[in-house]
């Protein structure tokens, strides 16, 4: 009986989401199965490009003839079964396509990449094949290709000459390493010594050798070059004699290639030992219950984590942990293999692609039981998982802004329930989110309220920045922060400094005119960077050089407005020049490996003060870090987004938190020009129970999450108008079908309207129950799919965490 493949094809639209039949050609009929990526041909041109297999059936949907699959790309699935489901899921509940959803879930170099070549099918003229085809049966071509020799080629195919055909090539490359191997056995080698002069003692150590090595794993070629007295010109002559081969052999890329130091259980507090039990308790009994640890910093969360997971490896089991920012990971990664050693797989962005490729297939292959990684590792391929943790659950990185816009939260509590295991999330200052649904008693709330030495929680002080510019008007820093830094300086003690904005400064302005240089293709202003001498555009990479004079009335009085980290570590090493400064922002943790280089060089004491944005706030733990500033804690508080204070918080806390985490106490200087905010008030305070009763009643009475589900719609489009009046019509087609109980905000300009050329609208639904929401969704997703033609994009955001 003829085998049906469900495929869902590498073709991303609203039409081509869903599986198509292919027939099973005879000679895989016993090795094809669900989950593989396979060749198939689409279209009318019958395009070759990849797709997954999500099922084999007997009988097929499609009445007319079926098209074979062309080939197999994988041995095995590339997706087990539970990730099949989990893409269908994903998919309904991003608003995504599936095979968007299943390319999320692996590799990157795992994704197809295509080509075409011209082949010749009928003989042609000589002359024209050795200039077109220099002289063979095959040609590549693509958009670079002369348009002379296009047009011919398009003869040629109209005179049926040739044939176009479609490649699906796969990137993702295994890595080998050269070794050797003995060619003959024992006795063969001992005959060939028989034949040697007398001095020829290197070629005699060799046999040796190479006897030695028989029923032995091979070893690779530089560990014989390196351990041995044997030299290149050795080995050829082995091989050259027949005595040995040069083989190929598989290795990984081995992102963490040191040796990490063994770490031992620490005693437990009975806070982190409560912590413990109830989810060991959890995971014995296959439960699916979601943890809320909420433990101020320096309670030994990360204590809990790991000897969670050692209860559950030793079950039999696996565990997956989250950390949200790549820079927590060098430190994390430190503790976890400190613990578990080998078999800890590490998955986070920071890894070059084949780096990402070997710790998947390690996974996969089963010879990792522990996962640590950023947001794309909840999809890791574990299987039989104990336990889900998620550090710093608060984290917005854990959401993706691009499609499938998922948050890992959610996806780690499906999985719990595919696996029946619980979850933890953890953190010092949870959501709102997290924290109400512990209150309703949806998630079991562990509190640890102790550091782990004992030691207080550092004393904060705040600084009013309007009283400090009277006496210092163009300084970053106030009399009480520099006196601090200062004195930790001769202590011999480490500082941390924040300051949530990158680059040297916000923007340049005319004081003549007013004039501020934007970006040609965004409604926002160029950012300043003195690294590269240039004015950058952090939205869509525009880039060009800073100006003299004004480009609007010619005055030279152009000058920088605003602080970034270059300017304030410029002003820093004016003020104390003796001091020596890391600087940690995204320019300058582009390159691979930055963030492990920078953190140990600080732990090394290389450096006395850490000055960065968010990416220090939370996670690192240096035992002589006494002091930690905070530049200008009014940043967030004036974006045009519900959550700014919630953010203000969460980012105060969790680096004042960085002070005072060993034997020494812990200062905190925050610099504000709104010292009386209730957000810095209570972070002052560290009172996190505080600030969430008060925050909770501001949202009720402004019906926003955790009281409201919101789903927010955006249009797109090059012209203003188009975008705008596109977006006036969803809304229409939405009011129908939503209760009166349902806020529709907009259609509305989004806070930066333009982007890339492009012109943003958007449309936010606030909602408690709307049964008829979600399909009508999709048919609005369906329906204006014939849209993207005419040059709108338009885009669906469950639950986003940003509005600006």
């Amino acid at each position: 009986m003829p085998q049906i493949a469900k495929v869902i094809v590498d073709v991303p639209t609203m039409q081509t989401n869903r599986p198509y039949d292919y027939q099973v050609p005879d000679t895989l009929l016993d090795s094809i199965q669900p989950g593989m990526r396979v060749a198939v041909p689409f279209g009318k041109g019958d395009r070759l490009i990849q797709g997954f297999i999500l099922s084999i059936q007997d009988q097929a949907n499609f009445e007319g003839q079926l098209k074979p699959i062309t080939a197999v790309i994988d041995l095995q699935p590339a997706v087990n079964s539970e990730l099949l489901q989990l893409s269908s899921w994903l998919a309904e509940r991003t608003y995504a396509f599936q095979i968007t959803c299943l390319q999320t879930m692996l590799p990157s170099v795992m994704r197809a990449k295509y080509s075409k070549t011209a082949q010749l099918v009928d003989e042609i003229d000589p002359a024209l094949q050795a200039s077109l085809f220099n002289g063979n049966d095959e040609l590549t071509f693509d958009q670079s290709l002369d348009p002379e020799k296009l047009k011919q080629l398009m003869q040629l195919q109209r005179q049926g000459k040739i044939e176009v055909v479609y490649h699906v090539d796969d990137r993702a490359r295994v890595k080998q390493l050269t070794a050797i191997e003995p060619a003959l056995s024992f006795e063969q080698l001992e005959e060939a010594r028989t034949g040697l002069r007398k001095s020829a003692q290197k070629q005699s150590q060799l046999i040796s050798y190479l006897q030695s090595l028989i029923d032995q794993p091979n070893p690779l070629l530089k560990d014989v070059l390196t351990k041995t007295t044997f030299t290149r010109e050795n080995i050829k002559t082995g091989a050259d004699k027949g005595w040995l081969r040069q083989v190929k052999v598989e290795a990984y890329r081995n992102p963490y290639p040191k040796t990490v130091t063994t770490t031992q259980k620490m005693a437990l507090t009975d806070e982190q030992a409560d912590a413990v039990e109830a989810v060991v308790a959890a995971t014995e009994a296959q439960s699916d219950r979601v943890f809320l640890v909420e433990g101020i910093t320096g309670s030994g969360k990360t204590e809990v984590y790991l000897q969670t997971i050692d209860a559950v490896l030793q079950q039999g089991k696996t565990a997956l942990m989250l950390v949200p920012e790549i820079a927590l990971t060098p430190q994390m990664v430190k503790r976890v293999k400190g613990r578990f050693g080998d078999q800890v797989a590490v998955l986070h962005s920071g890894l070059s692609e084949g780096e990402k490729y070997d710790e998947w297939r390690r996974i996969e292959r089963k010879e990792a039981s522990v996962v640590v990684g950023a947001r794309s590792a909840v999809f890791a391929p574990l299987e039989n998982i104990g336990v889900i943790i998620m550090d710093e659950e608060h984290e917005a990185s854990y959401k993706q802004d691009e499609s499938p816009r998922y948050h890992a939260r959610d996806v780690a509590i499906w999985r719990s329930q595919y696996h029946h295991c619980p979850v933890i999330l953890g953190s010092a200052t949870p959501s709102l989110e997290s924290r109400a649904r512990a209150q309703k008693g949806v998630y079991q709330l562990l509190r640890l309220t102790q550091r782990i030495n004992q030691q207080p929680l550092p004393a904060v002080e705040l600084v009013d920045m309007r009283e400090a510019m009277k006496q210092q008007a163009s300084s970053n820093f106030s009399p009480a922060l520099l006196d601090a830094l200062k004195d930790r300086l001769q202590k011999g003690e480490q500082s941390v400094l924040l300051l949530n904005r990158r680059g040297f400064s916000s923007f340049i302005m005319c004081r003549d005119c007013g004039f501020v240089l934007q970006c040609p293709n965004c409604d926002i202003s160029l950012t300043l960077h003195m690294d590269t001498h240039s004015m950058k555009c952090h939205y869509c990479g525009h880039e060009e050089a800073i100006p003299r004079t004004c480009p609007n009335c010619q005055s030279r009085q152009i000058r920088y407005f605003g602080t970034g980290t270059q300017k304030v570590e410029a002003e820093l090493q004016e003020l104390i020049p003796n001091a020596r400064i890391l600087r940690m922002d995204v320019d300058t943790t582009r390159k691979k490996g930055a963030h492990a280089k920078l953190l140990k060089r600080f732990g090394d004491h290389d450096a006395d003060i850490l000055l960065g944005t968010q990416m220090i706030a939370k996670g690192l733990d240096f035992p002589d870090v006494t002091l930690v500033g905070v530049i200008n804690a009014d940043t967030a508080l004036g974006l045009p987004d519900f959550r700014a204070s919630e953010r203000t918080f969460q980012l105060l806390t969790q680096v004042s938190g960085r002070a005072g985490r060993a034997d020494k106490t812990g200062a905190v200087i925050v610099q504000s020009f709104n010292p009386e905010n209730y957000a810095i008030q209570f972070a002052k305070q560290h009172d996190y129970e505080g600030f969430y009763q008060y925050e909770m009643a501001v949202r009720h009475r402004g019906g926003y999450p955790p009281y409201y589900f919101t789903v927010q719609l955006t249009i797109s489009h090059p012209e203003e108008a188009l975008a705008a009046k596109k977006s006036f019509q969803i809304a229409r087609q939405l009011r129908p079908v939503l209760s009166d109980q349902a806020i529709v905000l907009g259609p509305t300009p989004k806070s930066i309207a333009r982007i890339n050329n492009r012109y943003f609208y958007q449309i936010v639904i606030k909602y408690k129950q709307e049964p008829q929401l979600q399909a009508k969704l999709a048919e609005i997703l369906e329906t204006t799919q014939i849209d993207t033609r005419h040059g709108f994009k338009i885009g669906l955001d469950n639950e986003p965490l940003q509005f600006t």
